[in-house]
């Protein structure tokens, strides 16, 4: 349909920009053959080989709604070239945490893919994992850079409400206006199974005799694959590589960097479970260790209480003895949602919104059919660090899939004004730059044509 082409093609840029930094991560790290170089940009250059990755991947992962050209693609990657250049010149700062930060954030990303960060680390052909720092942290240091030099460029740019009413119109007239997806904000109680001070006792026990054994010269990795509630303790034999950016637990890694090299710690506790932890080498500011994890259990019986609390706590609501909100206060134990009635925020957005088009199929399946102001049945959870739960979700507000509406959608119409009104004062600043800035095209490139005035010092 016209409307939803032409709000991809107004959000064009930012959509090729937000693909950047997985992108170029994958284009960096795949250590690719160097077969030419297509154009060079102030100091910065875009290879033959970005253009069909770069592409191929914006195509990939827009499910097919954004098509680009090679001469389209390049003009992009130059986009972002020019902008990286310019922040240089501009002296626009970046902070090495800001820089790690990022990092630690991709390598979360790849190891979910994955599976560890070895895995990753073997995919892509790097040496370890100090190498595969160095490489994205080169990569996200433009990236970072575009950023803020796309920020200062459009810092004073706003929208006033007659440039967003007009905005709509325009999309009105020419039958272009956006479908919205149904949208939902969920809100929810909690009521945890915890364990009894008797199991975590005997779990604390337990540790204790592995401990002494270790020390007396048993093997760790044996004494892991046995005991231990390690997922990949049957890959790894509890063994892991660790620095202080790693994005292991804060408890596991500060034991890490306490222990020397061969002892083994006492029990502690975590958010996953009680650990034991043993030292095996230091490199640098790399720390190879081997962990233990022990869960406490929870008898079915003790469940089959949380779960009867949790169900009369629902009756209740809904027979009006107690609202929603004051159950929420009394009865919840949920940390990010009981101070503020409930509320579930989506972690990919931080907003109290989801997309039902987008959410997680079993959550999806579980709140979907839900009306304004209904409620799931109570059920089982368990969070990543295996904690138990019951807990019950409220519907409490859903707009169905419908075209956009300037009253009901004002806040949205208003952010896609802005994105074009920005779209366009970064194009203004480009075709400003583009004369000041160096850039040589490859032989085979001059003849694409471009919406900016690129060849202008080509191959001079």
């Amino acid at each position: 349909m016209p409307h939803k082409t032409i709000i991809l093609k107004h959000t064009k840029f930012s959509l090729i920009a937000a693909f950047f930094g997985l992108m170029s991560l994958q284009t960096i790290a795949q250590k690719v053959k160097i077969d030419g170089v297509a154009v060079v940009v102030g100091k910065n250059i875009v290879l033959d080989s970005d253009i069909a990755k770069f592409k191929q991947e914006i195509e990939l992962r827009s499910e097919g709604k954004v098509t680009i050209t090679d001469c389209e693609m390049l003009e992009e990657l130059m986009q972002q070239k020019l902008l990286a250049h310019h922040a240089i010149i501009d002296s626009v700062t970046i902070t090495d945490s800001e820089i790690s930060n990022r990092v630690d954030k991709s390598i979360q990303f790849f190891t979910q893919q994955y599976g560890s960060v070895d895995k990753v680390i073997k995919a892509y052909g790097f040496n370890d994992l100090d190498d595969l720092k160095k490489e994205l942290s080169s990569v996200q240091k433009e990236n970072i850079l575009i950023e803020k030099e796309q920020q200062k460029i459009t810092e004073k740019v706003d929208v006033t409400p007659e440039e967003v009413r007009l905005y709509y119109n325009g999309l009105k007239e020419n039958g272009e206006l956006p479908d919205f997806p149904a949208e939902i904000e969920l809100a929810q109680i909690v009521i945890n199974a915890e364990p009894s001070k008797e199991e975590n006792d005997r779990i604390l026990a337990k540790l204790n005799e592995i401990k002494k054994e270790l020390e007396a010269g048993a093997n760790f990795k044996m004494k892991a694959i046995i005991n231990s509630a390690d997922p990949g303790v049957t890959q790894n034999g509890g063994r892991y590589t660790v620095t202080k950016e790693s994005n292991f637990i804060k408890e596991f890694k500060e034991m890490a960097f306490t222990l020397d090299v061969g002892q083994v710690s006492k029990p502690f506790k975590s958010t996953f479970g009680y650990h034991l932890m043993q030292l095996h080498e230091v490199k640098g500011n790399t720390r190879i260790a081997s962990h233990i994890l022990m869960q406490p259990e929870i008898p079915d019986s003790k469940l089959k209480v949380i779960k009867e609390k949790a169900e009369k706590l629902i009756q209740d609501i809904k027979d009006g003895k107690i609202t929603f909100e004051e159950a929420v206060k009394k009865h919840s134990q949920d940390d990010d949602t009981k101070n503020n009635g409930g509320l579930i925020i989506n972690p990919s957005t931080g907003e109290s919104k989801f997309d039902l088009t987008r959410m997680d199929p079993a959550f999806y399946a579980r709140v979907s059919d839900l009306k304004k102001g209904e409620y799931t049945d109570v059920f089982y959870d368990e969070n990543r660090g295996g904690d138990k739960m019951f807990k019950f979700i409220l519907m409490r507000d859903r707009t169905d899939t419908h075209t956009a509406d300037l009253v009901e959608d004002y806040v949205k119409i208003q952010q896609l004004a802005l994105q074009k009104k920005k779209e366009e004062t970064v194009e203004k600043w480009a075709k400003e730059k583009i004369v000041d800035t160096y850039i040589k095209l490859g032989a085979d490139r001059s003849k694409c044509t471009f919406k900016r005035n690129w060849k202008k010092k080509a191959n001079k």
